[in-house]
């Protein structure tokens, strides 16, 4: 069986497959997907192909890293360091609860330990984590609502301010 190299644009959202220089094959994907490989996933990722993953720079992982304890990447004999797939993953939540839901750092890592702390508890086997999931899930779903009305209000602020 051939191996085929791909070439991951996430910015563009398409995937390139080119084997030889004339063949090209191009899969739409939507901008907010995450490519990951399947069969040859890499043990290890270093800094700046984690930036590129996640269209996060470098100093924002560093400084993640004093701020949230639970991503911690291994350093290597020279120093530089080495990203699991679970602490790509761990960024990727990260930067979805920071930019996409709004949650503040510490509110983040509040909502990751708590999350952490549900995943053992499933393993109890005591049922306790499921109420707890459905806890976390309608936190958010208030989180959102007020959220929501927050912006509602504000609109209706400035509407009141005009007059």
């Amino acid at each position: 069986m051939e191996t085929v190299p791909y070439r991951i644009a996430l910015q563009t959202g398409t995937i390139a497959a080119s084997p030889f220089s004339g063949n090209r094959l191009e899969i739409d994907m939507p901008s907010t997907a995450v490519a990951t490989q399947t069969s040859t996933e890499k043990e290890f990722y270093r800094i700046g192909e984690v930036s590129r993953l996640t269209a996060l720079k470098p100093f924002v992982l560093r400084y993640w890293e004093t701020e949230f304890p639970m991503l911690e990447p291994v350093k290597g004999s020279n120093g530089h360091r080495l990203y699991r797939q679970e602490d790509v993953e761990m960024v990727l939540r990260i930067k979805r609860l920071l930019y996409d839901e709004g949650f503040t750092i510490a509110g983040a890592r509040r909502h990751l330990r708590e999350q952490n702390g549900a995943g053992s508890a499933e393993n109890d086997g005591t049922g306790a984590a499921s109420t707890s999931a459905d806890g976390a899930a309608g936190q958010l779903l208030s989180r959102k609502m007020l959220l929501d009305l927050r912006d509602s209000l504000r609109g209706f602020l400035t509407l009141l301010e005009r007059k």
